[in-house]
């Protein structure tokens, strides 16, 4: 079809030196499948923000930021895991090691669970004591504690479910994940909607929907990682079996996954941990404002769903060109794929500032919130795009193995600059707008330190080392 439209975007790409249609066509084969998958889980979550704000108020949503800053500790470190896996499958896959690959989905899903567990037990346990030190307002507090209590459990399946996307994302499969994503996201919102309308739950309702749709999403992708198919397609060919944990490297496997992996989850880690000050923050001028601030960060999650699709691209086209020893295609794919992402959230942002005005009322009919919350929305949208960026560029050293330096940007953004940026707002006549510089700053840091590192093709030389140790195992 030379002349679809699709064919002429493809076309004026090329011609603006973005990306050129071949590598266009496999970054967006990949990409697309994720980007729906992260479009349905964060519409999920944001649905479900939705609907609590709909039934029971302003207090709820800000009870929910509370439970949300925990319950994306537990899953970020999950997601920095899942990076360590997609590096060592995307390698041996391109390299042609089945075996190897195998032995790494195995040996991720066990420190998955080992991981996950501890966690979980933690916030069903201590829930109203750990949601305590965010605020002081009793009725927000009271819908965060119980909404992380029945969460928990989920954090058990949630880790799993993250390990299989991640395998079939390495060996080129993003469609078999966002079949499954999709349909449990499809699935968690009826059953929340059920549950907070039909059965008058509220926040507890939408607790309940997500553990169980994601209970249900774990059994469904052990099937796949199992090698059976679903109706013909979906199997994984490097499925886990009897003889994936018999592998003669299983214990360097081991080690190279915590040594790929551990700045990963150090970096989400650090990620997450500085909403706890950010929100407490919030907290401090109320709860409407805590709401603006969840209802603005839910935004721009939703909208950097975009994300889930060019950064897993990156990290499966660079890591399968380092493992085939090709350095010059991985770069040539590491920069396009950055060109195309910051094209495309240019053009999602300037969507959402159009709409800015009239999104939070998506979400709430409070008076209070609304009257704070344009401005917060706006300044979401905005700083997306550096999250974009640092999404492509940060699967590009994900898929070479070289975690440690976004790890180290991580920390520069959120601890050294958009912390104290916020922390103005208590003791300078900012007050709450330190928060919206503060949502700009820790996305533009990371940012340019990431491309800089791309740019400099140091990485190169951690994915030698890495493909090197691979073929060692």
């Amino acid at each position: 079809m030379a002349g679809s439209p699709l064919d002429a975007l493809a076309r004026a790409l090329d011609r603006a030196g973005v990306i050129d249609p071949r590598r266009l066509r496999e970054t967006v084969d990949l990409a697309w499948p994720r980007i729906v998958t992260g479009l349905a889980i964060m519409s999920k979550s944001t649905v479900d923000l939705a609907m609590v704000g709909w039934d029971v108020g302003a207090a709820a949503v800000a009870g929910l930021a509370f439970a949300n800053a925990y319950w994306q500790v537990g899953k970020f470190l999950g997601i920095g895991l899942a990076g360590g896996t997609v590096t060592l499958v995307s390698q041996a896959y391109g390299a042609e090691d089945a075996a190897r690959a195998s032995a790494a989905v195995g040996v991720s899903l066990v420190a998955a669970l080992v991981l996950a567990a501890p966690i979980a037990a933690t916030y069903a346990a201590f829930a109203p004591d750990l949601v305590a030190v965010l605020g002081s307002e009793p009725a927000p507090l009271g819908h965060a504690a119980t909404y992380l209590a029945l969460v928990a459990p989920a954090l058990l399946f949630e880790f799993p479910n993250l390990i299989a996307s991640r395998t079939y994302a390495g060996v080129g499969d993003t469609l078999t994940p966002m079949a499954v994503r999709a349909g449990g996201a499809l699935a968690n919102v009826a059953l929340s909607a059920t549950l907070i309308f039909g059965y008058g739950l509220g926040v507890a309702g939408a607790a309940l929907g997500t553990s169980v749709s994601t209970g249900v999403v774990a059994l469904v992708f052990a099937w796949g990682l199992s090698g059976r198919s679903y109706l013909g397609r979906g199997a994984c060919p490097v499925a886990v079996t009897r003889e994936t944990l018999r592998f003669d490297g299983i214990g360097h496997l081991s080690r190279r996954l915590l040594g790929v992996s551990a700045p990963l989850m150090a970096r989400r880690l650090a990620e997450t941990l500085v909403a706890f000050p950010l929100v407490a923050i919030a907290a401090t001028f109320g709860p409407a404002v805590v709401a603006a601030y969840e209802v603005a960060r839910r935004v721009r999650t939703l909208i950097d769903s975009f994300s889930w699709g060019f950064s897993i691209a990156a990290s499966t086209l660079v890591g399968q060109r380092l493992g085939a020893g090709d350095e010059a295609e991985a770069e040539a794919y590491a920069r396009a794929i950055v060109r195309l992402s910051a094209t495309v959230y240019v053009v999602a942002a300037a969507v959402v500032l159009a709409l800015s005005g009239h999104v939070a009322g998506l979400f709430v009919d409070d008076a209070a919130v609304l009257a704070v919350a344009d401005p917060f929305v706006a300044t979401a949208a905005a700083s997306v795009v550096f999250l974009g960026v640092d999404g492509s560029a940060t699967g590009t050293l994900r898929g070479a193995g070289d975690t440690r330096y976004p790890f180290l940007a991580s920390l520069l953004g959120r601890y050294g600059c958009a912390l104290p940026v916020a922390a103005l707002g208590l003791v300078t006549p900012l007050g709450a707008a330190a928060l919206l510089a503060a949502m700009v700053v820790e996305a533009a840091v990371p940012a340019a330190c990431n491309v800089a590192r791309v740019r400099s093709n140091r990485w190169k030389a951690v994915g030698r080392t890495h493909a090197a140790a691979g073929a060692d195992d």
